[in-house]
Parts: structure tokens; sequence; C-alpha cells
């Protein structure tokens, strides 16, 4: 490489000019941003599988037995599942995000500690919900 006031240009030409995803290995802070981006996707499909539940439960029993039956079906519940967790990976995320805003956590220790803590409370959010809704369920 040569350096001429602090540029450095390339002397092999096989080499990229600037660095690609190829080269670099993912972080923990650009998989949770991707990951915050794609769980706002999923809550707003959420929102629209919620709107329909909604609007079948209002066109009348014979349509409201079918979306209780998909709901409670494998691919449902799974959709259900993901759903819950987007929602509260994002809220997670969306709480770390507060806290930057004000000016905390941006040493690296910090931000490497405080996405380990989303992804745990995201995990154990999503499993004490679905505790409680399926222990709530089972003692009616």
């Amino acid at each position: 490489m040569w350096y001429i006031r602090g540029a450095s240009y390339m002397t092999d030409k096989n080499r990229p000019l600037s660095p690609h995803l190829q080269v670099y290995r993912p972080q923990l802070t650009s998989v949770l941003s991707i990951f915050h981006r794609l769980s706002g996707i999923t809550l707003a499909g959420g929102a629209a599988m919620l709107a329909c539940w909604l609007l079948t439960a209002a066109a009348g029993p014979e349509y409201y037995q079918w979306s209780g039956w998909f709901l409670s079906s494998w691919i449902g519940i799974g959709l259900l599942v993901i759903w819950s967790w987007t929602l509260f990976y994002h809220l997670s995320n969306g709480i770390r995000h507060l806290f930057w805003d004000i000016g905390l956590g941006f040493s690296l220790k910090a931000t490497y500690a405080s996405g380990i803590a989303v992804i745990i409370s995201s995990v154990l959010l999503t499993a004490i919900s679905w505790g409680l809704g399926i222990s709530m369920y089972c003692l009616r």
C-alpha cells in the first residue's frame, strides 16, 4: 500500500477498493440492528394477523371458528410465538435505544452487555408470557 497524505491507494488490482460484507465477521451490534429492523416488519405482519382475527370475530361464528382453527394449528402457534418474541425483542431493544438517547451505555463493554441483556430478556419475557398464557388456558 502507498500512503499519500493519509489516503491509501491499492497496489493490487484484484483486491476491492472498499470492504464488502464477505470481508466482515458479523458482530453482535450489527446483528441486533438488523434484527431490530426485521422485528419491526414482523410486528407489522402480526398486526395484520390481529386485524384479520378481529375481522373474523366481527364476521360471524363460522369465520371466527376458522380463524380459531388456524391460530391453534402448529403454523398459527408458531406465528404467534415468533410474533410475541419479536414484540418483546423490539421492546427490549427500544428500551436500550432510549438509554442511548440520553447518552448512557456507549462504551464497548456496555454495548455488548446491553445487547446480551436484550436477547436474554426477550427470550425470558416470551417464555414467561407463554407459560402464563398456557397455564391460564389449562386452568379454565
